[in-house]
């Protein structure tokens, strides 16, 4: 059993548990393309997905079982009798996917077939929804187009956008500069304490400079009180790792897509500043909890 990333990466040191899942469907041959998710308490983790991809075996084997990974298919390339089904339609690949499924996976277990509606109202439905928060959109794909490795061209990710009023617990310079490149964002839970939950650098450029002399006036302790910005890691730089606390105050609204592990997975989108907003009310309340 073979599984790479999009960018053609082996994957299998990282997720033995999927291997070995995908063996046990039964089909001796067979080429499938779908996503990897790891559930925890019911919902999925991004966070434990970054965690997998470690140098240690050790480690590895400990993630795997405190949270196995489950595989969820979308598209079937080639099929258990070694035909492949690339240059058909994904209609036809869809109905060929779903035969595939009912014969060789198991109901509940590891390896499941993603969900998948014509109907309009039932994607709005689950884009609403968001999934209970593990969805951060929805994939319209055209039925009548072949398997387009790397091409995005006959797809479509409808995202979802929300929004919430965070405090500005501290920021970071831009790249060799002393203007301000992001702003780190903070948002309280139940016990009073100021979490970080993420960044926004799209600050206009013409307000860097005016944005960056309010924000240094603000220097000093506490900055965050509960979880601060991360510190060195292998995907972390020297500068990544520096940032100035602020004192509380500075409360901005920013849109976002999705939450994963209590924190904003992508980057936020800078609205405006709330100057009408009090530190104490962003809570974790606005995202769904901690």
């Amino acid at each position: 059993v073979q599984i790479q990333s999009k960018a053609g990466k082996p994957l299998e040191r990282y997720f033995p548990d999927v291997v070995g899942s995908v063996r046990e469907i039964g089909a001796k041959r067979c080429v499938l393309d779908g996503e990897i998710v790891i559930p925890v308490d019911g919902r999925l983790s991004f966070d434990e997905l970054l965690l997998r991809v470690h140098p240690a075996a050790s480690r590895v084997k400990k993630l795997v079982d405190a949270h196995p990974a489950r595989y969820e298919v979308f598209d079937l390339l080639v099929d258990d009798r070694g035909q492949s089904w690339m240059d058909e339609p994904l209609a036809a690949r869809r109905a060929r996917l779903e035969a595939f499924a009912t014969e060789h996976f198991e109901r509940g277990g590891p390896v499941v077939l993603s969900d998948a509606t014509r109907s309009l109202a039932a994607a709005k439905k689950w884009l609403a929804g968001g999934g209970k928060g593990d969805l951060d959109g929805v994939i319209a794909k055209r039925l009548d187009l072949e398997y387009r490795a790397g091409e995005r061209d006959g797809m479509v990710k409808v995202k979802r956008q929300r929004t919430a009023d965070c405090v500005v617990g501290g920021f970071r310079y831009g790249s060799k500069t002393r203007v301000v490149g992001s702003l780190l964002l903070g948002l309280y839970d139940g016990e009073g304490l100021l979490h970080h939950v993420g960044f926004t650098s799209s600050i206009a450029a013409a307000d860097r400079a005016e944005v960056t002399r309010r924000l240094e006036a603000l220097v000093g302790p506490p900055g965050f009180t509960g979880r601060a910005p991360g510190g060195p890691s292998r995907w972390s730089t020297e500068r990544s790792i520096e940032w100035e606390p602020l004192r509380p105050g500075p409360v901005v609204e920013v849109g976002y897509d999705h939450v994963s592990g209590g924190r904003f997975r992508h980057g936020t989108k800078f609205l405006r500043w709330r100057p009408d907003k009090a530190a104490r009310q962003c809570t974790f309340e606005q995202i769904g909890g901690a």
